[in-house]
């Protein structure tokens, strides 16, 4: 059995950095992927998404120009060529990331699945026949996670989509149900719609968006109904039928009534899973919480000193970005010899719809369970110059504010460059400066970050 310093299992955004740094830093490393480099966000979810999401806008906007003065006749959707566009980013992104991994020294490359044999002993089925057995001190399992899929009566007769599957379609679906109106399933949803397909979306909880506030939810449910998206809350999938046309028949409870819709496709869209089932932790003693997820510390070490798990994994955030962080706070503690933890980290994320959701920090309602003395900042899209230029004023932005400290302490924004608004406030809020600061801070004019000053300016005038 041979020994490296360090395995890692998954090349993930946090398994292929992690791996080139501690090759680069001498360490004998081997990287496991069983499927493509680079994870979901390469292969199957940032990249690929937002390549169709900004097809799905250029759609949109040749479907709305005639608002601007700009009148588009006859435009196409060609899905094909959609799709083409879409495989070659994801492939130049994901060989580009492979040469990288197979041109640095002390790291071993090996496609295939691995599994635990023993504390710190795994097995992997080479995808090109055979196997290798092998053992090191250090393990960072950055596995992923993979779309759940509910226990609904017939849904294993049927040929659902999940995030990836869809992401192979070649013709535009003439009716797409949704089951989930999560983040997801959101994207996906205006997509398709802009597409050209009807879209159908079923969220069972009372309202969409439940981690956020219900003025942002409200707004997100009247942009998707403005676009002609129908949506059922407190509506629950029973079950599934094929129909003798090839269509889909799904029976679902809408508030207790039962209702039936046929459609030509169905995504699953109703959250994700670990990628645990495989590894056999069992034999390793790590471990997992009752979905399956494995249990970290702040420094991401699981209960087995030495092995740890990054990314999706983990139970955290599902964000590239937070799996990033994850390699980076792993590294330095290791290499760099330094003390870094996940406690207090600001986590940002962005829903690219169009516009685009963009929070970080908490909630209006989140600050009310904790009985905290907050004020509330908020401002129309529609009272943002350089919205009104562009002709996009849906959404608002709106900031939680402690008015002792004048500390923000969480923010939201709905509207076009959404995301980028928020970095801006994170930026703020990762550095100290309050919002009275930001009232008569000189920005570029005019820009959507400009708009911060009257978003506090009912707090300070």
């Amino acid at each position: 059995m041979k020994k490296y310093d360090a395995i890692i299992i998954g090349s993930g955004q946090a398994g292929g950095p992690l791996a080139k740094k501690l090759a680069k830093a001498g360490k004998k490393t081997v990287l496991i992927e069983k499927r493509y480099i680079g994870g979901t966000c390469v292969n199957d979810g940032c990249t690929p998404t937002k390549t169709w999401v900004a097809s799905a806008k250029m759609a949109y906007m040749a479907n709305t120009s005639a608002f601007v003065g700009v009148k588009i006749k006859d435009y196409k959707i060609d899905m094909p060529r959609i799709k083409k566009r879409k495989d070659d980013i994801v492939m130049n992104a994901r060989n580009g990331s492979e040469k990288a991994l197979e041109a640095t020294k002390n790291l071993t490359l090996i496609f295939g699945e691995a599994r635990f044999t023993g504390e710190k002993t795994i097995l992997i089925e080479l995808n090109e026949g055979g196997t290798l057995e092998m053992t090191a001190d250090l393990f960072f399992i950055n596995a992923g996670a993979k779309a759940f899929i509910p226990d609904i009566a017939g849904v294993n007769e049927i040929d659902y989509l999940t995030n990836t599957s869809i992401l192979e379609l070649e013709k535009v679906p003439k009716h797409l149900l949704v089951i989930g109106a999560n983040y997801i399933g959101m994207e996906f949803g205006q997509m398709f719609r802009r597409f050209g397909s009807k879209i159908t979306m079923i969220e069972r909880g009372e309202r969409i968006l439940a981690r956020e506030d219900s003025d942002i939810a409200e707004e997100m449910q009247k942009l998707l109904t403005d676009e002609q998206i129908d949506i059922y809350t407190e509506a629950e999938t029973t079950s599934f039928k094929k129909t003798k046309k090839g269509n889909i028949k799904a029976t679902v409870n809408v508030s207790g009534k039962e209702k039936k819709f046929t459609c030509s496709h169905v995504l699953i869209a109703t959250g994700r899973a670990p990628e645990t089932e495989t590894l056999q932790l069992d034999k390793t003693g790590v471990k997992v919480n009752e979905r399956g997820f494995i249990i970290v510390d702040d420094k991401l070490e699981t209960n087995v000193p030495g092995i740890y798990a990054l990314g999706d994994v983990n139970g955290g955030p599902a964000f590239t970005h937070i799996a990033y962080n994850d390699y980076t706070i792993v590294y330095r503690n290791l290499i760099d010899k330094q003390n870094i933890s996940t406690k207090n980290r600001l986590l940002p994320y962005c829903m690219f719809t169009d516009p685009q959701f963009g929070r970080v920090g908490i909630t209006e309602e989140e600050a009310k369970k904790q009985g905290l003395n907050v004020k509330i900042a908020k401002l129309p899209m529609a009272h943002v110059a350089r919205a009104i230029e562009v002709g996009d004023t849906r959404g608002f932005m709106k900031a939680v504010v402690d008015p002792k400290t004048k500390k923000i302490l969480g923010a939201a924004v709905l509207g076009q460059e959404g995301g980028e608004i928020m970095s801006v406030l994170q930026m703020a809020m990762e550095g100290g400066i309050t919002y009275d600061t930001l009232r008569y801070f000189v920005f570029a004019h005019p820009t959507y970050s400009e708009s911060i000053n009257n978003l506090f300016l009912g707090l300070v005038d």
